[in-house]
């Protein structure tokens, strides 16, 4: 593991953090994203801890050449994450896999955020295939008859799931749709709590449409985009409202899009469009395969315009998509699926 920071005391602390894993061993250190670049060239490691606000070259900037020029995973490890939450989902958008805070030590709070970094290193092991992932299972939600019917419901709806990269595909696909866009539409971003509302926030700024925190109870409701927000898992209810559940408490990805897509085949009783994305892993594949033997359109993210051609690959794979497509036509597909709402 590659530790990327400016700051003496953070490095200590990374460092710190890891040697409490004895399989965890710490590669090299860069005091900025140009040595970072440099040194992951010359001995690229299994992954890099990068800081994201640093001299003569930023993490953002070091993320993105090094995606490009010797891809590995990056966390992002940030002691200013919410100042800086356009950063972060730069970064995320050109491969970082996911963030978190810095640990300081001798701060009150200092285990909890070293927790948090080494949880944040076993999911991405798992992703990774250097540790054991959990065996998926179903979502917890009861079982539905999927014919309840709700003059409020929306006759469209389009779902989302993403990951590496996703942040940036989403901020794309959103851009491009019209202020009248009539479907409803929810997504489903593996991404941390602490950073769902900044990236609500961020999306709010690259669309027309009105971007929210899925809540406990919400329906999903014309011309509004819906986003998944905990660490546990968005579903749909037999009453077509939205909840929250733990369960798969060891599934890797959070929130998942399988455990969502599968409530929605369980529960929605009309056909509508689910999307895949660019991401790591295999999550939302077999939830896609699934609301396609409903009858939905189902749409994969194309190998070209993927930043990791993990999820969509997974679904393609499964003959879960309808469409294989680049991310621009995956816009104009869904304006086309949903002319009238």
């Amino acid at each position: 593991i590659a530790i990327v920071n400016d700051l003496n005391i953070a490095v200590e602390s990374l460092r710190r953090a890891l040697l409490t894993v004895p399989e965890y061993q710490v590669a090299w250190v860069a005091q900025n994203g140009e040595q970072a670049v440099t040194k992951c060239l010359q001995d690229r490691p299994d992954l890099i801890l990068m800081d994201l606000i640093m001299p003569v070259m930023d993490g953002v900037e070091a993320t993105r050449a090094i995606m490009q020029q010797s891809p590995c995973a990056i966390l992002i490890v940030t002691a200013s994450v919410h100042q800086n939450a356009g950063k972060v989902f730069t970064a995320l958008g050109y491969g970082a896999l996911d963030a978190v805070s810095t640990p300081v030590l001798g701060k009150q709070n200092s285990h909890q955020a070293i927790q948090a970094l080494l949880n944040k290193i076993t999911t991405i092991r798992q992703l990774k295939g250097l540790g054991k992932a959990p065996k998926n299972t179903s979502t917890a939600t009861s079982s539905a008859s999927g014919s309840l019917s709700n003059k409020l419901t929306p006759s469209t709806l389009v779902v989302i799931g993403a990951s590496t990269g996703g942040p940036k595909a989403l901020s794309t696909i959103l851009a491009g749709l019209p202020a009248h866009f009539p479907a409803a539409m929810a997504i489903i971003q593996h991404i941390d709590r602490e950073f769902s509302a900044g990236l609500v926030e961020w999306l709010n700024q690259q669309t027309p449409l009105e971007v929210k925190i899925a809540t406990e109870g919400d329906r999903l409701s014309k011309g509004q985009i819906l986003v998944a927000a905990t660490n546990d898992h968005l579903y749909l209810k037999e009453n077509l409202t939205l909840s929250y559940t733990p369960h798969p408490q060891n599934y890797p990805y959070r929130p998942s899009v399988d455990v969502f897509f599968e409530s929605l085949a369980k529960n929605w009783g009309r056909k509508g469009t689910a999307v895949l994305l660019t991401g790591m892993g295999k999550d939302g594949a077999s939830g896609l395969k699934l609301l396609r033997s409903k009858g939905w359109h189902t749409i994969a993210q194309d190998q070209a315009t993927s930043v990791v051609y993990g999820m969509p690959k997974a679904a393609a794979q499964l003959n879960a998509a309808v469409q294989i497509l680049p991310l621009e036509a995956i816009i104009s597909t869904l304006i086309q699926q949903n002319k009238r709402g």
